[in-house]
């Protein structure tokens, strides 16, 4: 009779059945299953931080080209002019901008007051259809905000 090795003997029957192969298919599987929302996340995240940065900038650019104006009309066509060219450079859509000023009193902007300007936004995550306003509910809203002193030249007309 000859010895027995533990090492080399194969029992005539395997409980778990041939695992020959299923490394490969598990590996793929739970790398797909695990790596497209991890690519989605990284996509949309990148996207909001792209559009945040957008409207940190149309405030900041809004705020200092306003309150560097000579008058209210110098100070409307910069304004458009930074958030037209801000807006196509960041990709930014649909951005609501507002204005106000402290101390607050009659006219905004006006000489020597600290200006705000808010800029509002909405980030639209990708590869959301607009089927049944799906889009619209996907949507992340952003706001940023900057303040700048206007110049005590400022005038009225």
């Amino acid at each position: 009779m000859h010895p027995s090795n533990p090492s080399t003997d194969v029992p005539p029957t395997d409980p778990l059945g041939d695992d020959r192969g299923s490394a490969a298919l598990e590996f793929i599987l739970v790398g797909l299953l695990l790596l497209v929302p991890l690519v989605y996340l990284v996509v949309a995240l990148g996207l909001i931080q792209g559009q945040s940065l957008g409207a940190e900038a149309t405030a900041r650019h809004v705020a200092r080209a306003v309150s560097t104006a000579s008058d209210a009309d110098d100070a409307r066509a910069r304004a458009d002019a930074v958030l037209a060219a801000v807006s196509r450079e960041y990709g930014l859509d649909d951005v609501d901008l507002s204005f106000d000023c402290t101390p607050s009193g009659a006219a905004c902007p006006r000489a020597g007051a600290t200006l705000h300007v808010s800029v509002r936004a909405t980030v639209t995550l990708p590869l959301v259809p607009p089927v049944l306003d799906l889009d619209r509910i996907a949507a992340i809203p952003i706001e940023a905000s900057a303040a700048h002193k206007v110049s005590r030249f400022w005038s009225e007309r």
